[in-house]
């Protein structure tokens, strides 16, 4: 028997015909004081908590998704994220801008069902998080992302998010140092560093629109 052939999960940068090798995703729960109010939270200045999707979760601008299975309560959540170029354990936040390859603008698809079924267990959310197609990614800006910039999220047009990267809870050299003492990060990993309020259903048929200031924004669709 052969062995397996497999390709790496890339994202398009923007104005380039270069695409960006995914190593690694990870992403910050609650970093938004009204998401965390809405989902029941005290959103204290506790230390970031994080979970992880596969690299080949990722799905480019202008997808067609097959609606995702063992769900009736998808919910999306657009997210600021960051490609490292660089990587590092125990980094320092003032270096950890120096990682930066670039950012985008993502959504985290989230099996709403599946998460809160496993919170009162007590079990894992990999199931609710990590599925096939559960990150659209549009494609990277190269640099440092703003320390402010409105970030919003629109289904057939209607918003349902709307706020400010300077909303969040912790800032990106924050997210950075603190994910590196837990894990050594590395070139081509990704970090989706939290949503506001507003986070909701979606319905086969539907369109997302997601937006960050002036960059490339997301666009996908559910069959």
């Amino acid at each position: 028997m052969k062995l397996p052939q497999t390709t790496i999960p890339t994202l398009c940068v923007a104005g380039s015909a270069d695409r960006f090798p995914v190593r690694r995703i990870y992403c910050v729960g609650l970093n938004y004081a009204n998401h965390a109010r809405e989902m029941g939270n005290d959103p204290k200045r506790d230390p970031p908590f994080f979970f992880s999707k596969p690299p080949d979760a990722v799905v480019a601008s202008g997808s067609r998704l097959p609606f995702p299975v063992k769900t009736a309560d998808l919910h999306h959540e657009v997210e600021l994220v960051i490609a490292l170029g660089a990587g590092g354990a125990s980094v320092r936040s003032d270096q950890a801008s120096a990682l930066i390859f670039g950012y985008a603008v993502g959504i985290d698809l989230t099996r709403r069902d599946l998460q809160a079924a496993a919170k009162k267990a007590g079990r894992p959310w990999d199931m609710a998080k990590g599925f096939d197609h559960s990150a659209p990614i549009g494609p990277l800006t190269l640099g440092i992302p703003p320390p402010e910039a409105p970030i919003s999220l629109s289904v057939d047009g209607q918003v349902r998010q709307s706020a400010d990267l300077s909303d969040m809870i912790w800032k990106v050299p924050e997210i950075i140092a603190s994910l590196s003492t837990f894990v050594a990060l590395a070139p081509g990993d990704l970090i989706f560093t939290g949503t506001p309020s507003g986070v909701g259903p979606i319905a086969p048929g539907q369109w997302l629109h997601g937006s960050i200031g002036s960059i490339a924004p997301i666009d996908v669709c559910f069959q």
